[in-house]
């Protein structure tokens, strides 16, 4: 059985799928990403992740694109997809 880790969502590649675990940032940054359904506890999948520029999520069956900065932010935790 392997032990669970968390690893920042610009970290994920295209394809996979994890579980919110932390929001970090500031009040504002914290803020915006809830209002768009990014809480801990979300699914989130990555449909769209290269090494520069934004990142292409879907969380809540919304599409979201996420600039590299904010996707180091947000702590996941990998499931088994």
């Amino acid at each position: 059985m392997s032990a669970s880790f968390t690893l920042s969502l610009d970290q994920l590649p295209p394809g996979k799928t994890a579980v919110v675990r932390q929001l970090r940032g500031g009040t504002t940054l914290t803020s915006r990403l809830a209002a768009l359904g990014l809480t801990e506890d979300a699914p989130i999948t990555v449909l769209q992740n290269n090494s520069r520029g934004p990142m292409l999520v879907k969380v809540r069956d919304t599409r979201l694109a996420l600039g590299r900065g904010e996707a180091m932010k947000i702590l996941v935790e990998r499931t088994g997809t």
